[in-house]
């Protein structure tokens, strides 16, 4: 099979070489290319001089954005199984084999890296008003599609070619990972969980900074409802 890690980035000069020869000193066969959503930094300058494969944006799309354009990407080169990266060095990439043999065996379509379901497998911790949120819109995912996720914003995962051809013409460009993750379950897809550790990143800023935000909760619920609404694609 050909498998593909997809390493959405923006802003990661500080991270985004390290995480590249990390996973190629794993595994030298892995293909991989970067996403350089738009950054204004020196991320895409350090990935042509280190020949690292990249496609640069124009402007930042967002990680909905970049996460598509890899899918549009891996689709276009005929690869089996997609794998979303981080590039700030969260992922360990010795649980690449984990994500994908569920997806091999033909057991699922989507393979979801879980910090929650295994507590012995991760020592993450998460802020209090983050793991409220992750549970509530677990609540809502299992409300909408009868199936409970545990760590339902892992942006570590994996899919099969029938969803990266899905997911390369229709992706959530809002809160992509439990939006993604709804509609592929409602749309009759297999989605599993597999336990994996994370790290904490290691340099640089987050660009994430809305848990805070009821905004945000309100909205990734919403985005959630709708899809219940609107139904089956097929």
């Amino acid at each position: 099979m050909k498998v593909l890690l997809i390493i959405p980035a923006y802003n990661e000069e500080e991270n985004i070489v390290r995480v590249y020869q990390k996973i190629k000193k794993s595994d030298k066969s892995l293909d991989v290319i970067v996403i350089n959503d738009g950054s204004k930094d020196k991320t895409g300058i350090l990935c042509k001089e280190n020949h690292i494969p990249c496609i640069n944006l124009v402007h930042n799309l967002g990680i909905g954005g970049a996460v598509q354009t890899g899918y549009k990407y891996a689709l276009h080169n005929n690869y089996d199984i997609a794998i979303q990266f981080d590039g700030d060095g969260q992922h360990d990439v010795a649980y690449i084999k984990t994500l994908m043999e569920p997806i091999i065996e033909k057991k699922a379509n989507m393979v979801i890296g879980s910090r929650f379901i295994d507590k012995m497998s991760s020592n993450f911790k998460s802020s209090r008003t983050r793991r409220i949120g992750i549970t509530l819109i677990s609540f809502f995912i299992k409300l909408v599609t009868g199936k409970k996720i545990y760590d339902t914003t892992s942006g570590f995962r994996a899919i099969d070619r029938t969803l990266i051809e899905e997911f390369s013409t229709n992706y959530p460009v809002e809160y992509p990972e439990p939006v993604s993750t709804t509609e592929a379950l409602k749309n009759k897809y297999t989605v599993v969980e597999v336990p994996v550790s994370m790290n904490e990143r290691e340099l640089g800023k987050s660009s994430i900074h809305t848990w805070k935000s009821a905004y945000y909760m309100i909205n990734v619920i919403l985005s959630i409802l709708v899809v219940g609404i609107r139904g089956k694609k097929k």
